[in-house]
């Protein structure tokens, strides 16, 4: 009964979801509880909630400060000489350009955030181009790769969910995982090398063409005006820059991720330390401060009500037993002969799933129960989780992630086009993240 109790849960939680009845934090909270009381577990819904809020606190700190701190890195000016260097390093080259598109997006990425990822590169490199002939398709698809791959930072949403959902470690989730990611990106590299050679030889011999751009007919690139000013955060003049703290800020952020993955404290104090350090020195005054948190507050309190609302979900469904319940059964109906290759299905798995599913969906809904039926096999949760990211490069190209709508409407590219470009490509860095995975034992044949 249990087991069909949390069954009913799990897919009222990703049918509203999915369909967008619901929210996904409203959905995390309303409907275990609800599904709580229909079990009986009324007397002992507040322990549940509590203990799920209390695994999941360390990693609400860590997504909030890190936020910030990137937040205001890119407020700062950062990652502007970056963006305005690669655009000079294109040289009226398309092979310089698309491999420089994946550069920027890839430092860009470290602030953990898509959509601020997306603006930056398509407000600094559409109008070259457009200016150049270059399909805007692959911009488009190439920041979603790279952006992907980058995403699972355990600041980024996918390591936070899983840590979260698994109440694990995100630093210990993450640090084992970088050598498989940078494969991943490295791939993401010799594609973007071999469509750079591809796209200089054509525009070698051919009059400029776009396609991919809403249809199959031709853009006039003589009536672009470069007009991005409307989405332009890299803007020369805003209030924010602190051109003179350049070095300092670089400073700052190189030793923050050294201390990082050398594990010298939690992520979180790391974190905290690091926002403290930025604004005092970036934004002295009381009311800069204010307003540099202020213009970060609508990510940050998304996100983090989030994890907080997760912990709603994880908490009844481990203080029911439903997870358990459920893994029995999930037990009974896989072979034993595939358990051994469990961890590796889930990697498999997790590229559909992180397709046609949130990832709130994937990581809240569906890989507790992987999980327990892995442990119930000897498999732990940390190589579950670990596998169920593995399948994160497809991610970004989902049409349930908002950031891609907000980086194809810039790009004034179509939906069709960029998917049609774009997935076979994801599929091939999937394809090496978990091959690389496997070779590294990050998940192995047991």
């Amino acid at each position: 009964m249990i087991a069909l109790l949390g069954l009913g849960m799990v897919t009222v939680f990703l049918y509203l979801v999915m369909s967008k009845r619901l929210s996904p934090m409203v959905s995390l909270i309303a409907i275990p509880i609800a599904f709580a009381l229909v079990g009986g577990f009324a007397p002992d819904l507040g322990d549940m909630i509590t203990d799920g809020i209390k695994s999941v606190a360390p990693t609400a700190a860590m997504l909030l400060f890190a936020i910030l701190y990137f937040g205001i890195m890119i407020d700062a000016g950062l990652f502007d000489p970056i963006a305005r260097g690669v655009v000079r390093l294109t040289r009226n080259d398309p092979l310089r350009l698309i491999m420089g598109t994946v550069g920027l997006v890839a430092l860009v990425s470290l602030d953990g955030d898509g959509t601020t990822t997306f603006m930056i590169t398509v407000s600094a490199l559409l109008p070259i181009y457009r200016r150049l002939g270059v399909s805007p398709v692959i911009m488009t698809g190439l920041a979603c790769l790279t952006n992907a791959i980058l995403n699972v930072v355990p600041w980024g949403g996918p390591a936070a969910r899983a840590a979260s959902a698994m109440r694990l470690d995100p630093q210990e989730l993450f640090v084992p995982m970088i050598p498989a990611l940078a494969a991943g990106l490295l791939t993401v590299f010799v594609i973007a090398y071999a469509l750079g050679l591809r796209e200089r030889a054509r525009l070698r011999t051919a009059a400029p063409v776009l396609v991919g751009t809403g249809g199959s007919d031709a853009v006039d690139t003589a009536s672009f005006d470069g007009g991005s000013a409307d989405f332009d955060v890299l803007a020369p003049d805003r209030e924010s820059l602190r051109p003179k703290l350049y070095w300092f800020n670089a400073g700052l952020t190189i030793a923050l991720l050294v201390a990082l993955i050398a594990g010298v404290l939690p992520i979180a104090v790391l974190f905290m330390i690091g926002c403290a350090l930025a604004l005092i020195v970036n934004y002295p005054h009381l009311e800069q401060q204010r307003a540099r948190i202020a213009s970060h507050a609508d990510s940050i309190v998304s996100v983090v009500a989030m994890v907080f609302a997760a912990a709603v979900f994880t908490g009844v469904l481990s203080g029911t037993g439903m997870i358990e319940q459920m893994a029995q059964y999930l037990l009974t109906a896989l072979p034993d002969a595939l358990f051994p290759f469990f961890s590796v299905i889930v990697a498999v798995l997790s590229v559909p799933f992180t397709f046609f599913m949130s990832n709130d969906a994937f990581y809240f809904g569906v890989m507790p129960i992987l999980a327990e039926a892995g442990a119930q096999h000897g498999i732990g949760a940390l190589e579950i989780a670990r596998a169920s990211l593995l399948g994160q490069p497809i991610h970004m190209l989902s049409p349930l992630v908002p950031a891609m709508y907000v980086l194809i409407g810039l790009a004034k590219v179509d939906l069709g086009d960029h998917h049609r470009f774009a997935i076979k490509w994801a599929l091939l860095v999937c394809g090496v993240v978990i091959g690389t995975g496997f070779a590294l034992g990050l998940i192995a044949i047991h």
